[in-house]
């Protein structure tokens, strides 16, 4: 048996094609009256809407396509549960490209995202995107571009960071007012905003702490957790007591590299991360972690899309949202 079609519903009910397919789509030129009688008809007929063709009439889905670096980190999953927790009732799907840190595979993600005609794009860039030529084409094309977690300045549109300056400042004065004397920093990519900002507010919290800033107990593109073993050990022959590591993995990595040196953490040595991820409080002494609110980030990023969709921001504008200080044992110096 066939589908109903919008005609046989028009032929049911002695009305034009038209007419229905504008009360179907909700247009307040057909009264509420015949809109209800359309939609009742179709439900009683078994009529089922063809979303494509509907989208490609319109010239877009009811898709956002969102960009991560990795959807294994558990701020990025935050992220994506925050944005679908608005974008769902709303009545957007959201579909999930991984860049894996590498600007090809963010231009191509960009590329298939365009050709199907998504509504918008919500993305945090890969380290090797070291600028905004990758995304030029989004904000040339007309469609939406909201950037979270890495964002680059002077685009039209939204981006939505966190306060990395001041997460890394408590961070690193926690560890100065528990007690540390020497406090090392194993950093991210310095091409990345983000971890430059850690980095200086790393250097805030040592000056305002009287303390020296020693650039040769800064260790660059340091936050995977291998980064985070080896440099321990570089850490350590430098007479540090203490790191700040931009991310969690890369703490993870000083812990184990502590804990088959019989170092003791806190007593003998500081950690303090970042991110929160969901290893953090089972580690054994728990880590001590800067909170990023990945799921407030994807709800405000997710925000951010409708409210551009719906002409209520234009230009370049930005939201911050602060970042927490968690302190658990691996900072608890006795």
């Amino acid at each position: 048996m066939a589908r109903p079609t919008i005609n046989d519903i028009a032929k049911a009910l002695n009305i034009t094609p038209s007419t229905v397919s504008r009360a179907l789509a909700g247009n307040t030129r057909v009264s509420a009256a015949t809109r209800e009688l359309i939609n009742r008809t179709a439900a009683e007929m078994g009529y089922e809407r063809n979303l494509l063709a509907s989208s490609l009439r319109k010239g877009s889905t009811d898709t956002v396509g969102m960009i991560v670096p990795r959807i294994n980190r558990q701020f990025f999953s935050n992220v994506i549960s925050g944005a679908e927790a608005i974008l769902n009732p709303a009545g957007y799907n959201l579909i999930i490209c991984q860049s894996h840190e590498r600007l090809e595979d963010e231009k191509k993600a960009i590329m298939t995202l365009m050709r199907n005609q998504v509504a918008g794009i919500i993305i945090s860039h890969s380290l090797e995107a070291t600028d905004s030529k990758a995304v030029a084409d989004i904000v040339k094309s007309g469609l939406v571009l909201v950037q979270f977690d890495r964002a680059y300045n002077g685009l039209e549109g939204i981006s939505v960071t966190n306060d990395n300056f001041a997460g890394a400042y408590q961070a690193t004065a926690h560890l100065a007012k528990s007690g540390y004397k020497r406090i090392g920093h194993l950093a991210g990519d310095i091409l990345s905003n983000v971890y430059t900002d850690r980095m200086e507010g790393y250097k805030k919290a040592l000056q305002d702490n009287g303390m020296e800033i020693d650039e040769s107990i800064i260790y660059t593109d340091s936050i995977t957790r291998d980064k985070g073993f080896y440099n321990m050990a570089k850490a350590l022959q430098a007479g540090c007591d203490a790191l700040y590591c931009a991310g969690d993995y890369a703490a993870l990595g000083v812990i184990e590299y502590a804990r088959h040196n019989n170092i003791k953490i806190p007593d003998e040595f500081g950690v303090v991360g970042t991110a929160n991820e969901n290893f953090a409080e089972l580690l054994s002494p728990a880590l001590t972690t800067i909170e990023q609110n990945a799921f407030d980030m994807g709800n405000r990023a997710a925000q951010a899309f409708l409210d551009q969709k719906q002409g209520k921001v234009e230009g370049e504008s930005k939201i911050v949202i602060p970042m927490r200080l968690i302190v658990r044992e691996s900072s608890r110096k006795n």
